[in-house]
């Protein structure tokens, strides 16, 4: 993460009633740089916001006159990339919630923690300053907003290729097939492909068809018609149906069942798509940008992946390198994970020890961009520093590989063999499950057909072996 800079020539506006508080706030904000202003009453605050025009706003809720909620509804009415970090005594979640609802940066609750109030300080106004960057490079770049990817995913060489295939394919009516393994930022792209579009205002529709029941694939991409099955009590579209006049982006479409991949042929041929239960086609108007982690062409070879789909959806192809083939991105990644996970943890961590990016750096990331993000939101949970070591990502990784205990009967126990055994297979069944959840992010479809079981058994010895599949979710 980028060390903590001097907040020099930022303009911060406290409002709060308590002027001694406010004094102090001010000196703290006063020490690292900051052009502080105060006001204590609601329509002062509105007054000296309009006139001062600051970059950040600490705002206390219990205010005389116009309150709290009342300033930041008008405040968002006039400037709404102001961020505003409201402060308050009272644990009433009804005012978060509402201050959230107005556009509250974040929500602070009395007496403030310095550390805190200033990792959030920061966070707003580097927040404001990437919005105002992104809005200046739209306006640069027009319709191109391809070079967002550099922010999202590194400044590599691999990715700046990456920008131009996206440039490239963008304006075209080809329909893409992005190659890559899982974690690689596959999603990113073709919301990238869709952005810079014809197509841009229109939806852009996602579909893992490797985390839906192979038996309600078809109604899922498709639709349904009411009636059409048990349980059907009514009409419901498919995915083609939502994106329609955008883009239909169907992810891990290696997945999908050969009695499917006929008919999602004839929709991409047709441009028709006919809902289950239904006598008569629906003409549909979209771009389809596909996704996998598998390799296809060896499918094609086996038979398992018609030959004449896989031509269908290449017609072009981006390969996404992994993260071991960009080590120069880590680091780049390795902040913005830092940044976002000490807001939403609310964890004062402010940087990397230089040993820690090192660490990160020589790791070979099987589970790529999606698990160093893993790793470093845990380390940002667990360690007590203001700066993440390398002992900290040591542990979270040695954590992660650790097998849980198997089971033992110990001697001088009445427990039997018999129990023993069951103890045991059931340790290595954990293992195993939690090891192939592990592998796909919790998706428990692409974990049953790893484990060569279906769905429902999977599903159930989850349930029986206490595991929550969520647990492993990105």
């Amino acid at each position: 993460m980028t060390p903590y800079r001097s907040g020099t020539g930022t303009r911060l506006l406290i409002v709060d009633d308590d002027e001694a508080s406010c004094r102090l706030i001010r000196a703290l904000f006063k020490a690292d740089g900051f052009d502080v202003a105060m006001a204590h009453d609601g329509r002062a605050a509105i007054e000296r916001a309009e006139a001062d025009r600051p970059d950040v706003m600490l705002l206390d809720l219990d205010l005389p006159g116009i309150d709290g909620l009342g300033v930041l509804e008008h405040i968002k009415s006039v400037d709404p990339a102001l961020p505003v970090v409201m402060l308050t005594a009272s644990t009433d979640v009804k005012h978060a919630v509402r201050a959230t609802q107005l556009g509250a940066f974040d929500y602070l609750t009395k007496p403030i923690d310095q550390d805190e109030v200033r990792l959030v300080v920061r966070r707003a106004v580097e927040t404001r300053a990437l919005r105002l960057e992104v809005e200046d490079l739209r306006k640069r770049v027009g319709r191109d907003e391809a070079d967002i990817l550099a922010v999202q995913m590194g400044p590599s060489a691999q990715v700046a290729q990456l920008i131009e295939q996206v440039r490239t394919v963008s304006a075209s009516t080809f329909t893409v097939l992005i190659l890559g393994e899982t974690g690689t930022g596959k999603e990113l792209v073709a919301q990238a492909i869709h952005r810079q579009s014809d197509r841009r205002r229109k939806p852009f529709i996602a579909l893992d068809c490797g985390a839906i029941p192979e038996t309600l694939l078809e109604s899922e991409l498709f639709g349904h018609e009411k009636g059409a099955f048990t349980g059907a009590d009514r009409r419901k579209p498919g995915r083609f149906q939502l994106a329609e006049g955008g883009t239909c982006f169907p992810d891990e479409i290696g997945n999908l069942p050969t009695t499917l991949q006929a008919k999602l042929l004839r929709a991409l041929e047709s441009k028709q798509v006919q809902p289950v239960g239904s006598d008569r086609p629906t003409p549909v108007d979209i771009r389809f940008v596909a996704a996998t982690n598998h390799d296809l062409q060896t499918r094609v070879g086996d038979g398992s992946f018609r030959a004449d789909l896989f031509f269908r959806l290449a017609q072009y192809t981006i390969a996404l390198p992994a993260l071991r083939q960009r080590p120069e991105d880590i680091a780049h990644l390795a902040r913005r994970f830092v940044d976002d996970a000490s807001v939403e943890l609310r964890r004062p961590v402010q940087e990397f020890q230089d040993g820690a990016l090192d660490l990160l750096t020589r790791q070979p990331w099987p589970g790529n961009v999606r698990e160093l993000r893993n790793v470093v939101r845990q380390a940002v949970l667990q360690t007590n520093s203001l700066v993440i070591r390398a002992a900290d990502i040591r542990k979270v990784m040695t954590d992660q590989s650790a097998p849980p205990a198997p089971a033992r009967g110990f001697a001088g126990t009445a427990q039997s063999l018999k129990s023993i055994a069951g103890d045991a297979a059931r340790a290595a069944e954990r293992q195993a499950i939690c090891q192939v959840l592990r592998d796909t992010q919790g998706n428990k479809s692409q974990a049953a057909r790893a484990l060569q079981t279906d769905y429902k058994t999977l599903h159930l010895k989850i349930k029986q072996l206490g595991i929550r599949a969520r647990d492993f979710a990105p």
